[in-house]
């Protein structure tokens, strides 16, 4: 007969049994920490296999259903082998952006519209581990000292962090996803960002070696626009491609050299600026120079490049329109260097062909909404020769923008580089 000790040790040992999905993921996680060390001593295969046999062998004693057990696998080697929570909303090709404000609040944008989600991470610190093993894993460094960092996941995803004390409500990261398979001009074209002729126009433009500046706020598209028009390249050409964060995919130029910039160690030492990578890459014998993006001074290093035979270099740069953009550079130049503004703005002039302009409309669509040739200084001002310009025609029964680029009467000026490239037939179509 059972004495009521005996009663009192079975029912304790019933509430030491874990009964909902997240506490027998946290259990049987922490079990199998303490018996092997995973992330160093075993194969991706071996750890499934360990995972899988944990949780069966946990499944028998306690009638979990088929659907739960495959749910905690995943779970558990995620939690080993991937970014844990996050590992889901990753994996889902419809997420193209994760915004985790705070360890138990993180959004997702998920087909043009932003969503609060249930996911959340156990504490704080989980969520300040995942971060130290993403930057680690890209040899970057984030603390309290320095508390601001871009990385990439293994995949090229864009990664930004922000920590306390800068981020008030605790870490802050923001994932950019990057795309399984790169987008080509002929998937930009399905989406309506632009149709066949600019399509067209932009790759003799490219081929034919004119330098082209791309435009735009944060989310228009500026990267994907950018590694579309890479892929125009001729692949006899040496790329010199520099980026913050990796993240373009050029496939067809196969004498390529990818470049990433590094922040300073924790001592303050050992920096590698965007500003060191476009002086370093120019004795690299580059017939092109990409740079992802321009943010401060080495926008004059840039554009000395752009000047010094190195014709057909891309670059990108945040601004809301064209004007706004040769304003930003401007500053950027000035930010750098004390140089006239006459002088700056010859610098531009003569560097940049031609300047496309990116745009998020309000129905959350990614649209091409101005191609314009840059011309010379006129009376202090840089003169701007707008080729191609969005015009927004109305929107239809589900609010979708209707609207395309329209060709404006005004010609193309400087033809010399479609006539060094031989390109004689395509001439007539800028005039």
């Amino acid at each position: 007969m059972a004495t009521k000790a005996d009663n009192k040790r079975k029912q304790e040992k019933v509430k030491e049994v874990p009964q909902t999905e997240d506490e027998i993921t946290k259990f049987l996680i922490e079990k199998l920490r303490d018996t092997l060390d995973f992330m160093h001593s075993t194969t991706n295969e071996e750890l499934m296999d360990y995972v899988e046999e944990t949780v069966i062998e946990f499944a028998r004693e306690h009638k979990l259903t088929s659907a739960m057990i495959k749910k905690i696998v995943d779970r558990m080697y995620h939690a080993f082998r991937g970014l844990g929570v996050l590992q889901p909303i990753l994996d889902d090709p419809s997420v193209t952006e994760i915004m985790i404000n705070s360890y138990d609040q993180i959004f997702i944008e998920q087909d043009g519209e932003v969503f609060n989600t249930d996911v959340k991470f156990e504490s704080e610190q989980k969520l300040e581990d995942t971060i130290q093993a993403i930057v680690s894993k890209v040899n970057r460094v984030v603390n309290e000292s320095s508390p601001i960092v871009d990385a990439r996941l293994e995949d090229g995803s864009r990664v930004n962090v922000v920590l306390p004390p800068i981020a008030l409500k605790g870490p802050a990261m923001t994932i950019r996803k990057f795309p399984e398979k790169p987008l080509m001009i002929e998937d930009l074209i399905g989406f309506g960002a632009l149709d066949e002729h600019v399509a067209e126009t932009l790759r003799h433009l490219v081929e034919a070696q004119y330098n082209i500046f791309i435009g735009g706020g944060t989310g228009s598209g500026k990267t994907t626009f950018l590694n579309v028009l890479s892929n125009f390249i001729p692949k006899e050409e040496r790329l010199i491609s520099i980026e913050d964060s990796a993240e373009l995919q050029i496939f067809k130029t196969p004498n390529l050299v990818s470049l990433e910039t590094r922040n300073a160690n924790t001592e303050g030492k050992g920096e590698i600026s965007i500003k060191d990578l476009i002086k370093a890459s120019l004795r690299m014998r580059p017939n092109r120079i990409i740079v992802g993006e321009v943010r401060g001074a080495e926008a004059l290093d840039m554009l000395q490049a752009m000047n010094t035979g190195h014709d057909g270099s891309l670059s990108t740069g945040h601004a809301n329109t064209v004007y706004d953009m040769l304003s930003r550079l401007e500053t950027m130049v000035l930010s750098g260097a004390e140089l006239p503004i006459d002088v700056i703005r010859k610098q531009i002039s003569s560097a940049i062909d031609i300047m496309i302009h990116l745009s998020r409309l309000r129905d959350h669509s990614r649209r091409v909404v101005e191609i314009t040739e840059v011309l010379d200084v006129e009376d202090g001002e840089i003169q701007l020769n707008p080729l191609y310009i969005f015009e927004e025609e109305g929107e239809d029964d589900q609010g979708k923008i209707i609207g395309s680029l329209k060709k404006t009467h005004n010609v193309l000026q400087a033809k010399s580089k479609l006539k060094l490239a031989g390109k004689y037939d395509v001439i007539e179509q800028f005039s």
